[in-house]
């Protein structure tokens, strides 16, 4: 039976962290046993490598014999279970542009270097200008420094703190780079064919100026192909991603008081129908309005300003 399916499977991808569950690290055990399954199967283990850093620095604060290893060697150990990694850079690269696909293999890196060329560029800058290169290349190492990486992931629990002790039900533990707020407990009145989670993303952009994203029925809801009915994610996610060194502590507290505001009347909030969809990937396009009924937006908080 395994010969039989063995090619159907081209990659193992392991994201860390988890950004679609809540931004959950993965432990190294976990790494460990996924590469042994890839191995008996002769499948590649990939990572999704784009917040690399704070997965280890996860790894290291609550895997026991991690304690006292540096940050740098922890990822030596972690990346050398895998065949290979794609990054965006934009993350724990700490730039704003960029990323890239590493391979353990000297023959798939030729092949994809010949596609490359066809696409994007020369091999020595792969559609990047110097500078943006130099950069990643900085932040790569300055993302391994184990005091930045204590105040950025603190800062992120400072606002998942705020949130919970007001009663707003997140996601717990509070992952690396955000805090996920559960939509499904928040807005229960709205079913997950009306987005509830799109709906709060909408109203904290329309009514307090916070860009948020969703991370359910309208990212993973699809139609089954052999019932023809919508299936609907067990998780219907709002993620708060905090940018790394931009925002201050007085920023959390302003993103905290107009969530806790928006729970308090959660009520008013109303569901949206799609108007447009792509026939792929429609969380990127989609264009939704909000069901009749929906009330006038909320005056902004009294709290922080940004």
């Amino acid at each position: 039976m395994l010969g039989e399916r063995r090619g159907r499977v081209p990659l193992v991808m392991l994201t860390i962290t988890n950004n679609s569950g809540g931004g959950q690290p993965v432990s190294m055990a976990n790494i460990r046993a996924v590469r042994e399954v890839c191995r008996r199967h002769g499948v590649p283990l990939i990572f999704d490598a784009c917040r690399f850093a704070e997965n280890c620095w996860f790894i290291q604060q609550r895997e026991p014999g991690y304690a006292n290893r540096a940050i740098a060697d922890i990822a030596r150990e972690m990346f050398s279970h895998g065949d290979g990694c794609t990054m965006s850079a934009k993350k724990d690269g700490l730039v704003n542009i960029g990323g890239f696909l590493a391979l353990e293999s000297a023959e798939w890196a030729e092949g994809i270097t010949n596609l490359l060329i066809l696409i994007e560029g020369f091999p020595t800058y792969g559609g990047l200008a110097g500078r943006d290169l130099e950069a990643m290349a900085r932040g790569l190492i300055e993302v391994l420094d184990e005091d930045y990486l204590t105040f950025r992931i603190t800062q992120v629990a400072h606002l998942g703190e705020l949130l919970d002790q007001a009663g707003v039900p997140i996601v717990k533990p509070v992952g690396g780079h955000a805090v996920y707020i559960d939509a499904r407990r928040m807005l229960p009145h709205i079913p997950q064919s009306q987005y509830p989670g799109q709906a709060l993303v909408a109203a904290l952009y329309r009514e307090f100026g916070i860009r948020a994203v969703e991370v359910g029925s309208l990212m993973f809801g699809h139609r089954d192909p052999a019932s023809g009915e919508m299936v609907f994610p067990k998780l219907e996610l709002v993620r708060l991603a905090v940018p790394r060194r931009v925002y201050t502590t007085e920023h959390m507290r302003y993103v905290a008081d107009s969530v806790i505001q928006l729970h308090r009347q959660r009520e008013r909030l109303r569901g949206l129908r799609i108007t447009y969809e792509a026939p792929v990937l429609r969380h990127f396009t989609a264009r939704l309005e909000e069901l009749e009924g929906a009330p006038p937006p909320a005056p902004v908080p009294s709290g922080a300003r940004g």
